[in-house]
């Protein structure tokens, strides 16, 4: 291990500070990285909980104000891992004090706060600081397999490609409010927690660019049980009912820069399913498909084969050969969820250190921004295709 040493803060510590927190303490114990990081702070806005979770999850110490922290000499990188409703205020504010910036998708809520920060971090970057985009799914090491088989041009002229990311946990109408269907704290709904994903990884793999979208959005259940805390009381819900202002499903067709057309879903009311991401790239010469759900597979169907040993076959990605998998296991032991999120310090840290742009920058978290804009200035406007820039 280096001697170098990078000293992290993270600001939150829900779901995703689990997540990351999961990335920055496994990464270099099984990675050789150029720098270690160090897990020195961990922030929220609840002194106890969050002094909890800085025991849970193995960081030095925590704190209530990001803004001091920020603002500390002894601190290297800030990751992100708040609520859309604060991304910009606090990145810009660590870009601007020389700090290193990870930033949880999507990048900001609307698009004129992502133009504030992907200028926040070209600033930043011309003093050697640097600004990543947390898409944790180009990381799964097949996905990234299926980008490098589409580069190569095993699939030929790609022609069509169908996403959609598929889940189902606000089925139940009584399920309470959170602060995710709240458009003031999230932005969107569906279309902007899973959604972005579904865009991101369309265009990471294909090595294409969303140019034009059409797009429809509903809301199945309007009104919620509040958060019995959110009112004052104890338990999980109240008597009282909040009302949901985010989309529950968003469906869109787009082209691409290239001419190609994409179908894309973005729902948690797919009954029955609950990580479905799912991708499949159709082209000249052959396909890819891709389930989140079986994430150490890819699909590959190659038409130049003879007509009858043509089929879509299941490639394993546990092979050391393959992308980030050396470091692990032995070939077929299965990777998960949480291994994303070390390969995502293990790039983060490489271009802090070599200088070069990790990515995804903030420009292009600002990209699917305007996707995710265009798709709904698309449904407000009864489907009309509404370019992206």
């Amino acid at each position: 291990m280096t001697d170098r040493q990078l000293r992290v803060a993270m600001i939150g510590y829900g779901f995703m500070g689990a997540a990351h927190s999961q990335g920055w303490r496994v990464a270099p114990r099984f990675f050789d990285l150029p720098a270690e990081p160090i897990m020195q702070v961990v922030v929220g806005r609840n002194a106890d909980a969050v002094a909890a979770s800085a025991s849970k999850w193995g960081w030095a110490e925590s704190a209530t104000d990001w803004r001091e922290v920020v603002a500390r000499d002894d601190i290297d990188i800030v990751d992100v891992v708040t609520p859309g409703d604060s991304h910009a205020e606090i990145a810009i504010a660590a870009l601007e004090a020389g700090k290193h910036v990870l930033c949880e998708k999507p990048l900001a809520n609307t698009v004129a706060e992502a133009e504030a920060m992907a200028d926040a971090a070209e600033r930043a970057r011309a003093n050697g600081v640097q600004a990543m985009v947390g898409f944790t799914y180009r990381r799964v090491p097949a996905t990234t397999f299926a980008r490098d088989l589409v580069a190569a041009g095993k699939i030929g002229e790609i022609r069509q490609v169908r996403a959609m990311y598929l889940q189902d946990w606000l089925m139940d109408a009584e399920s309470p409010m959170t602060w995710r269907l709240d458009k003031s704290l999230a932005g969107s709904g569906a279309l902007g927690d899973i959604g972005a994903h579904a865009i991101d990884l369309a265009q990471y793999i294909t090595g294409l660019t969303l140019t034009s979208v059409s797009g429809t959005m509903d809301t199945f259940v309007k009104e919620r049980p509040l958060l019995a805390e959110s009112v004052g009381l104890s338990g999980t819900a109240s008597s009282e009912r909040g009302t949901v202002t985010v989309d529950d499903i968003a469906l869109f067709t787009g082209r691409f820069d290239s001419g190609a057309l994409g179908s894309f879903e973005a729902t948690r009311f797919a009954t029955g399913r609950k990580n479905a991401l799912r991708i499949e790239v159709a082209g000249s010469l052959g396909a890819i498909s891709f389930d989140l759900e079986d994430l150490n597979a890819l699909q590959y169907y190659d038409a130049t084969a003879p007509e009858l040993e043509q089929g879509f076959k299941r490639i394993l990605v546990t092979e050391a050969q393959h992308p980030y998998l050396a470091p692990w296991w032995p070939t077929g032991h299965m990777l998960g969820y949480e291994h994303g999120f070390s390969h995502q310090v293990v790039d983060f840290v490489g271009g802090i250190v070599s200088g070069e742009q990790p990515r995804p920058s903030f420009a292009e978290g600002l990209q699917v921004q305007r996707v995710l804009d265009a798709v709904e200035t698309s449904a407000a406007n009864g489907s009309a295709w509404t370019p992206t820039a």
